[in-house]
């Protein structure tokens, strides 16, 4: 009996080369570039610090997620952008993205005790803070919600030929979200100007990303979609720089598209309410002693003849700073009742 012939399989299109960004140096930065990296960081952890004991003495309400241990990531990238064009989003643990892009401590402080002189008039606390003035588009506690309206304000840049670049945050827990690759899709068909940044933080709300994600390299979650990934160590502020400077020199130049994974720890539970059993005191610890991103800037500005007496100037400065802006917030006046009825809906298109 004749044999029936092998049906052939029909030959796969060869996937053309796909151009990549070059690997990002370190950034190499002046020795006052360097002290200022260094003091915004500085800012982050203390105003944070501080953050958490008003928190304790109930000075501040409702959830509250603090960003100690990852101040490297936010102010090496957003160092790297133009203020007056390129604009910022993240999800709830958002105090620290608002102090590095300039914005008054005081108000960020009064925001999150509810006062009316808060940069949301006290309605926003501590996820849902805003500057439209700034380009700063919140805070959101939805988890992975901001990453489709980071596409929103890209796909907003692009229509306007402002220029400008949005720079997306997002954790580890929020990359397995479908809406996250939704909005890969439209951002690389449509070429649209944005660097997504995952903030790895190892553990998202409490499990490991080892244990949750099936694929743990995230840099890599674009590939699908031909969106290039990097992986950056987010303890070393000029690591950070150095990744957004070569991201965004490839979204400037109309190619689309970028992530980068910002390998991060944070140091304190995932909110204020999260006492973290899931690891242990000795990995803190162990991070704590050998990567602390404040500790690593010590180090390279030891390298550069900084001496102690500046940092220690440095210090009193920003507890100053901190210390004006928890006065603030707790005499600050809370908002008229009425206000309640404002900002509900929006009243004119």
């Amino acid at each position: 009996m004749a044999k029936t012939p092998a049906k052939k399989t029909p030959a796969v299109p060869a996937v053309p080369n796909r151009e990549r960004p070059d690997e990002p140096n370190r950034y190499n930065a002046s020795k006052e570039e360097l002290i200022e990296l260094y003091r915004q960081m500085l800012l982050i952890r203390r105003f944070e610090e501080k953050a958490g004991q008003l928190y304790g003495l109930g000075f501040i309400g409702g959830f509250c997620h603090l960003y100690i241990g990852q101040e490297a990531v936010a102010v090496g990238l957003q160092s790297a952008l133009d203020g007056e064009k390129d604009s910022v989003i993240t999800g709830y643990r958002d105090h620290g993205h608002m102090l590095a892009y300039g914005i008054d401590p005081k108000v960020i402080m009064a925001e999150l005790t509810g006062r009316a002189a808060g940069i949301s008039r006290g309605k926003g606390g501590s996820m849902h803070m805003f500057s439209t003035e700034r380009k700063f588009y919140g805070g959101h506690g939805i988890v992975g919600a901001q990453v489709s309206l980071g596409t929103g304000l890209a796909f907003a840049h692009k229509y306007n030929e402002d220029g400008g670049v949005c720079m997306a945050y997002f954790g580890d827990g929020a990359a397995n979200q479908g809406q996250v690759y939704e909005s890969f899709n439209m951002a690389e068909l449509w070429k649209l100007p944005i660097v997504y940044v995952i903030e790895n933080n190892q553990y998202a709300m409490g499990t490991s990303i080892h244990r949750a994600s099936a694929e743990d390299q995230l840099y890599r979650r674009g590939e699908s979609f031909r969106i290039p990934g990097i992986q950056v160590d987010g303890m070393d502020v000029l690591a950070c720089r150095g990744a957004a400077e070569e991201a965004l020199a490839w979204v400037r130049a109309g190619k689309g598209p970028i992530i980068l994974e910002m390998k991060t720890y944070r140091y304190r539970g995932h909110s204020m309410s999260d006492p973290a059993k899931y690891r242990s005191r000795e990995e803190v610890q162990s991070v704590r002693e050998k990567s602390d991103p404040i500790e690593h800037a010590k180090r390279d500005l030891d390298a550069l003849n900084v001496k102690e007496e500046e940092l220690k100037a440095i210090e009193a400065e920003i507890r100053k700073i901190v210390s004006e802006a928890a006065d603030f917030a707790e005499t600050a006046p809370e908002p008229d009742p009425a206000e309640l009825y404002t900002d509900v809906l929006v009243e004119a298109y």
